[in-house]
């Protein structure tokens, strides 16, 4: 595997921006699907905290071959959704979403060292996150601990779903392969990182903030960012598809989906 040069990360997100012009319409359908799906598994009693994270690995398998689709011509519907359900690596999939629950979860604990569990008690929808909140607790501080800790994890995971569905491997397997395969692209990652962060947090909100001054109506700034952030979400799991192709290349990619 040849490294992967830092001026990647930026073509990562434009051809992800690219893969989404050619069916927009089709890749917001099958995302705006996705969150439907996950709110009404949020409501399951007990497991509606956990199931949407353990379905994470599910779920990535039925963005990347929409993406696939959409680079070879073919349509995508929100039918892909029930790809990773379908896949002969189901249990490893899920075995990879526990997996990644306990990692997280550990990761959150973990900040209570240094805020006293603020970070924690919020994610877990004890406490309000409000402005109130972060400003008479040391919270930020615990996210950083957190955000840490979680980094490695967030590198075991980046590639393990597609390795375990398309690759075949096993859980431990898949997640050193993407460890290692993200620690190679590390330079490449950072401008990923980076990129992301001006393009999809801090460009909309000045973008928005100076549309409301200008029209002199502070609910404009809430009118913008939601269709946006949604729009750049899309864009962002668009620009998945080429972090992959560009390490493992196409040739597991199915040719065509098994939910078809």
């Amino acid at each position: 595997m040849e490294k992967i040069p830092a001026r990647t990360g930026w073509l990562w997100i434009k051809e992800g921006f690219a893969l989404f012009r050619r069916q927009p319409a089709e890749m917001s359908t099958l995302f705006l699907s996705y969150m439907m799906l996950m709110l009404l598994v949020g409501v399951v009693p007990l497991l509606g905290q956990v199931l949407p994270l353990m379905l994470i690995p599910v779920f990535s398998i039925a963005f990347m071959q929409a993406c696939a689709n959409v680079e070879s011509g073919r349509r995508v519907t929100p039918k892909l959704l029930a790809i990773g359900f379908r896949s002969p690596a189901l249990r490893r999939l899920l075995m990879l979403g526990l997996l990644y629950v306990v990692l997280a979860s550990m990761a959150v604990a973990a900040s209570s060292l240094v805020d006293g569990g603020t970070f924690l008690s919020m994610m877990a929808g004890r406490t309000p996150a409000d402005a109130k909140t972060i400003q008479e607790s040391d919270m930020m501080s615990g996210m950083l601990v957190a955000g840490l800790l979680y980094t490695p994890a967030a590198m075991a995971f980046w590639y393990a779903a597609p390795l375990v569905a398309w690759h075949d491997m096993g859980v431990a397997k898949a997640v050193f392969y993407s460890f290692f395969a993200v620690l190679r692209a590390g330079r490449a990652f950072l401008v990923y990182a980076l990129a992301w962060i001006l393009v999809g947090v801090v460009l909309p909100v000045l973008f928005s903030s100076l549309l409301a001054l200008i029209i002199g109506q502070p609910i404009v700034t809430v009118v913008v960012l939601l269709p946006l952030s949604i729009l750049l979400t899309v864009v962002m799991y668009c620009s998945f598809y080429p972090t992959y192709t560009h390490v493992f290349g196409r040739e597991r990619i199915p040719a065509m989906p098994a939910a078809a």
